[in-house]
């Protein structure tokens, strides 16, 4: 019932406060010595609260209109009944905060300015009462506590469309592992059941007919499924193991459906690596790639593979805004401790709006291909 009457989105944050301001007003306004009809004081409260109520349920001209005349009744109401009334500018300032377009909050401000000038001009006699220690603090903290909400709410709202986008994406990483073990399955040990299906149905028929030949397709099919467990373990392994080829494709395919350009750099022919060493880079990778796409607002980014001083080095950068939110999740502590296991290190510099690089670094001699 309640939400009917408030914004579903709003009642932890604004309720509370906005209840108390308003019913704070009514009380001053009845209690007021304003010599007027005591029904003109309940025309006032409940004009002041349909313009509330109109901005709070809209933000679009709807709660443009609703802020500028709020602001007319607080000129009014501040003349007549206290001076301290400009501070329910706030309740409109907060409104046009979480407007839809900025011209909104931009015209809704200048209305504030208005208010406080009109108010100046009125009872003070002179626009310059506007920048007094009075007032002056009061028009700025107003005319900023809009900006203020806008940013923040536009902030959220980016955050829930990155946090959507995060998961599409890993949905879609998800959706290639599945295909290509699919695809693994039906080539490799799907073809090799077929073939001991067929031979099965052969020896049957040969059972009775020619046990000779039975015997030796029975010999083929004891064969064939040894040579089925060979394909299990093996494709079991290669599901473990990650090939860093593999891993810089799928991540080139990734970056451009984010609209991220990837530069592949390879001064020279990559080294031997062990299955492991190998398997740790690409998920290392996987990983640095996964943190430009959520946080970096990259255009483009680059990796570099290169060997110098018995160590195999790879550089993952990015042209982006150099957040690397790095404390914040555990991407980059996963690749601290992918290194360390390498007994490789990881260094990392993060420019402000001028990109980030992740460099990777392992030794060769510990990670030579085990033959």
């Amino acid at each position: 019932m309640l939400k009917k009457i408030y914004p579903a989105d709003q009642i932890e944050k604004y309720l509370l406060i906005d209840l108390i301001a308003v019913i704070f007003l009514i009380y001053r306004i009845i209690i007021s010595e304003w010599a007027i009809h005591f029904a003109v004081k309940l025309l006032f409260i409940a004009l002041f609260v349909g313009c509330y109520y109109v901005g709070l349920w809209h933000r679009d001209w709807r709660l443009l209109m609703a802020s500028l005349g709020g602001c007319l009744l607080i000129v009014a109401l501040s003349m007549y009944v206290d001076s301290w009334l400009l501070m329910y500018g706030f309740v409109f300032a907060n409104l046009l905060g979480r407007a839809y377009h900025k011209w909104i909050i931009s015209v809704g401000m200048a209305g504030i300015i208005v208010m406080f000038m009109v108010y100046c001009w009125i009872n003070e006699g002179s626009l310059i009462g506007v920048f007094t220690p009075k007032y002056f603090p009061i028009l700025i903290a107003q005319l900023v506590t809009p900006i203020v909400i806008y940013t923040r709410t536009k902030a959220n709202f980016l955050k829930e469309k990155l946090d959507i986008a995060n998961a599409q994406l890993e949905r879609y990483i998800q959706e290639e592992e599945r295909t290509r073990i699919a695809r693994d399955l039906h080539d490799t040990l799907g073809q090799t059941l077929t073939m001991i299906k067929l031979k099965s149905e052969l020896t049957l028929r040969l059972v009775d007919k020619n046990p000779e030949k039975a015997k030796d397709e029975l010999n083929d099919i004891v064969n064939t499924s040894r040579f089925a467990l060979k394909q299990v373990r093996k494709l079991v392994t290669d599901m473990k193991f990650i090939s860093l080829e593999k891993e810089i494709e799928l991540s080139r395919d990734i970056v451009q459906k984010a609209g991220i350009e990837l530069v592949v750099n390879n001064k020279e022919s990559r080294p031997l690596l062990t299955n492991v060493a190998e398997t740790m880079l690409a998920l290392s990778i996987r990983e640095a790639i996964t943190n430009i796409i959520k946080h970096s607002e990259a255009k483009q980014c680059t990796i570099s593979q290169f060997q110098q001083d018995e160590h195999y080095h790879i550089q993952v950068g990015d042209d982006g805004n150099g957040n690397l939110m790095e404390g914040q999740g555990n991407g980059i502590q996963s690749i601290r401790e992918r290194m360390a296991l390498l007994q490789g290190e990881v260094h990392i510099v993060a420019y402000p709006n001028n990109g980030a690089t992740i460099t990777l670094k392992v030794p060769l001699m510990r990670n030579r291909r085990v033959k």
